[in-house]
């Protein structure tokens, strides 16, 4: 009877270990369900169809349409300076004036010298018509005659250099007024009044660059000048330059000069723009963002730029298919203003996530999230942790079963 009690008692513990086993087994099997992955928080947006612009953007320089070194022809006391640095000017104002008293003496001298001249010259004129008829009537001889008339002619050469002095010395005592050969802006001084200029000096009195219109030069590589070439036979191309970053108005103008050789050292090829400038925002030397319109794509299909991630197969995108998240890879192409072009992948109506792209597992489920980014950072976390706590609740079930089935 002993060792029938023994062996009905240790059934007994082991039926309700058995029992104790499978109840704590199925607990852990409700906290493995109840503390799974939870919906990953995202922002969406739709796939559309825009008319996207095909642009080409480069830093560019400002340049004047057009500059003049000014230096003085003559040399001498410069005695006026009839402007201010940084003035505008127009084409003829008077710039300088040099002193012309030496050049008016030898305008002078010139003049006399030719006036002698043509009173010798007339004289031997007259006197060889004299002795023109004298030679027919026999009264001369052919050789006295000859020596007249050749007399004459010198003196017409004579006549000839002195008017040319003359011309000269007049136009020297023209260049003693320097004008602005332009319309322009005036830079530095280099001299000033009283000083002595040289003629031709190495060094220019003013600089005056021509900022209305103005140019704009840039640079782009050899492999583009096919495309600007095509585009530009349906007519001139627009440019666009913002003269800074803090500055959102855009500058309008054409591409109006296309080099004529490409540059081996660097392989590329300089393109200047032209700019009306008539706020002057652009400035001779000023660094700009130059933007060219090569098209404009009709009822592309795009997508936020932010949608776009890049993977280790190439670019993807993932796509709402109700609650669950697509990776869809895709071909993207000109990205514009935030928006980027995709050739293939993604049809317009279709729903692409724009944040939160970090926490998708490909065809995990997703919630989208409204309001500000740490609203929804705070969502997530707080939903996040109720999942966890109900985990947190259904392990405790487990063990309180367990500790119940021990018990009995």
């Amino acid at each position: 009877m002993r060792d029938r009690f023994s062996i009905i008692s240790s059934a007994g513990i082991i039926a309700v270990a058995c029992t104790a086993l499978v109840m704590t087994t199925s607990c852990k099997g409700k906290e493995k369900k109840q503390g799974g992955m939870p919906p990953a928080p995202v922002s969406a947006a739709a796939v559309e169809r825009r008319d996207v612009p095909v642009q080409i953007t480069i830093i560019g320089t400002v340049e004047p349409s057009s500059t003049v070194a000014v230096k003085a022809q003559v040399g001498g006391t410069l005695m006026k300076v009839h402007f201010i640095e940084g003035q505008d000017v127009r084409k003829g104002d008077l710039l300088f004036t040099i002193d012309p008293r030496p050049f008016e003496a030898a305008l002078r001298q010139a003049e006399a010298n030719l006036a002698r001249s043509k009173a010798q010259y007339e004289n031997a004129r007259a006197e060889e018509r004299r002795y023109a008829e004298l030679v027919q009537k026999g009264y001369v001889s052919q050789t006295q005659y000859d020596q007249v008339r050749t007399n004459a002619e010198s003196l017409d050469a004579t006549v000839q250099a002195d008017r040319a002095l003359f011309e000269n010395a007049k136009l020297n005592l023209a260049y003693c007024t320097i004008r602005s050969p332009l319309d322009g802006r005036t830079g530095s001084l280099d001299v000033h009044e009283g000083n002595i200029v040289k003629a031709n000096a190495d060094t220019p009195m003013v600089t005056i660059n021509r900022i209305q219109p103005v140019n704009v030069g840039f640079s782009l590589p050899e492999n583009s000048l096919a495309e600007i070439r095509r585009y530009m036979q349906s007519g001139a191309l627009m440019v666009n330059a913002f003269a800074s970053k803090d500055d959102p108005e855009l500058i309008r103008g054409r591409l109006s000069f296309i080099d004529n050789t490409v540059d081996t050292a660097t392989g590329t090829i300089k393109l200047k723009a032209s700019f009306d400038n008539g706020d002057r925002k652009l400035w001779p030397g000023q660094f700009v963002n130059v933007v060219i319109t090569l098209t404009v794509r009709k009822d592309a299909t795009v997508v936020p730029t932010a949608a776009v991630q890049t993977g280790q197969q190439g670019l993807y995108v993932f796509v709402l298919k109700g609650d669950v998240a697509e990776l869809r890879p895709v071909i993207a192409g000109t990205e514009h203003n935030g928006m980027t072009i995709i050739e293939k992948g993604v049809e317009p109506g279709e729903q692409v996530v724009t944040d939160g792209q970090v926490r998708i597992i490909p065809g995990g489920k997703v919630v989208l999230r409204y309001g500000n980014a740490e609203e929804e950072k705070t969502d997530g976390t707080v939903k996040a942790e109720e999942t966890n706590k109900a985990g947190a609740g259904g392990k405790g079930a487990g063990l309180k079963a367990e500790e119940k089935g021990t018990a009995r």
